[in-house]
């Protein structure tokens, strides 16, 4: 048997590589998804007072610390048993559509788009930011600007980009300024007219790409993602909403406080990244996706009146589930236009200068469970303290980490279907690490406490050839 392995996986957040199995024939028999860091915060946190938890937990990632923030400061607001004010709710969900805006422009523009613009088959010398750029400099310009203006928000909301402080147990710590308000609001008609000319160009382009859109991950799948009461897309405050792959409701309105019920964790032996799953279905028939392509699934529909637009448009082409994780890209363009639209709802309303932003309490429960929806998906924090707050266990079930089995399909997917181990090209390897980009996966977050982590260390003599090797896990 021979083997492929693509080391590393590029233009992704964090470190992996895919190892794929060819036969004597030259065909692909199976693949694995590698997730190669190992991330420590469940263990170290532990002895650590709760209302640290957000900026250490933030810490994780500094392409989604807001998303981290949130989950955790809602697990603390748990603890302390407090009703924080409505105010405080708007602002952080708030920071939260900056957040997303410029991560989802990060994974677009920069991450992407070198293969939707230039091709999959392009010169991989030229097929990143940099060739980008010089193919089509207006619209590097335009992925940078519409960043610019997420980061903004999150800078004025917290007066800093990244890791903000301004997020705490209870609410925020100072409310939001009447300038800072102004000055957002001037700048999102620009932002909003960004956001609609790249998904009118990434819509010009779908037809170029329906090889790739028949077999990117299009086997099926659950679907998970946050609603409100009524079955809107919510990003920061809703519960959980399970569809299987024909579109039926299986689980609606699924607390964070009851997630362990219906989310199970398996460990797999050739990866440092959790793989949850549905529990009632098991292991690993209850796959299911999160993220931009599950939430517009998953959603009755978005709540703002341009994002809806485009979501009917999306639904008219491609159905009311749509399969394809090719798709995520188009979903996440359709919650850049959400976020916005949230943005100037959110500011538009007089009650957001309010100044009672925090609530103020101590331990008043032993456990709490904070659940929000970042840029990749569904993001649990979970945490266990003693009678002084101390942190005696924690656990943390990262956006990346729900998608993982369906990842690991997506890849053995499109190895199948475009490789040839007898005329390998370079464009066949891409479309394989493509498929993993479309979940733009944070492997900075992952997280892998449960079981016993895998290892493998092998021994090589000067010659190359392995002269020992220890396996574990």
């Amino acid at each position: 048997m021979k083997k492929i392995t693509i080391d590393p996986v590029t233009r992704i957040e964090g470190h992996a590589k895919i190892s794929i199995y060819l036969n004597e024939d030259g065909q692909v028999s199976g693949t694995q998804f590698h997730v190669t860091q190992f991330r420590g915060f469940e263990k170290f946190v532990e002895g650590r007072p709760y209302y640290e938890m957000p900026g250490i937990t933030a810490r994780i990632c500094g392409i989604c610390p807001v998303s981290h923030l949130l989950a955790s400061v809602k697990a603390c607001d748990a603890i302390m048993a407090v009703r924080i004010p409505e105010t405080a709710a708007r602002l952080r969900e708030l920071m939260h559509c900056g957040q997303f805006v410029q991560s989802h422009a990060l994974s677009f523009f920069h991450l992407s788009a070198p293969d939707l613009l230039l091709g999959m088959d392009s010169d991989p010398a030229k097929r990143n930011v940099l060739g980008l750029l010089e193919a089509n400099p207006e619209l590097v310009r335009e992925g940078i600007a519409l960043r610019k203006f997420g980061q903004q928000v999150i800078e004025g909301l917290a007066k800093e980009r990244v890791h903000p402080s301004w997020t705490v147990p209870g609410g925020v710590n100072a409310p939001l300024e009447a300038a800072v308000r102004d000055r957002i609001l001037k700048e999102l008609p620009a932002a909003q007219a960004i956001a609609r000319r790249t998904i009118k160009f990434f819509k010009g382009v779908l037809d170029q790409f329906a090889e790739e859109i028949s077999a990117f991950g299009t086997a099926p799948t659950m679907y998970a993602g946050m609603v409100d009461a009524a079955g809107g897309l919510q990003l920061y405050d809703g519960q959980l909403r399970f569809k299987d792959a024909e579109g039926n409701i299986v689980l609606d309105q699924m607390r964070a406080a009851d997630y362990q019920t219906y989310i199970g964790e398996a460990v797999l032996p050739f990866s440092y990244l959790k793989a949850p799953y549905y529990k009632p279905v098991g292991y690993p028939e209850g796959t299911y996706r999160v993220g931009p392509l599950a939430r517009l699934n998953v959603a009755d529909r978005c709540g703002t009146p341009e994002a809806d637009q485009e979501l009917s448009e999306y639904r008219k082409r491609y159905g009311m589930i749509v399969a394809s994780s090719f798709h995520f890209h188009y979903a996440r363009l359709i919650e850049v236009l959400y976020a916005l639209e949230r943005i100037g709802a959110l500011l538009g309303d007089e009650s957001i200068l309010d100044t009672r932003v925090r609530a103020h309490a101590g331990v008043n429960a032993l456990e709490g469970v904070g659940m929000a929806e970042a840029p990749r998906g569904v993001l649990i924090h979970h945490y266990k303290v003693d009678e002084q707050g101390a942190i005696r266990w924690a656990n943390l079930i990262i956006a990346t980490g729900h998608n993982n089995l369906a990842i690991n399909r997506a890849v053995e997917q499109v190895s199948k279907r475009f490789i040839d181990g007898t005329r390998l090209k370079e464009g066949m390897l891409n479309r394989v690490s493509a498929v993993v980009r479309a979940y733009d996966p944070c492997l900075s977050c992952s997280t892998h406490a449960a079981g016993q982590a895998a290892l493998h260390i092998q021994l090589h003599g000067p010659d190359g050839a392995v002269v020992d090797e220890l396996r574990q896990g």
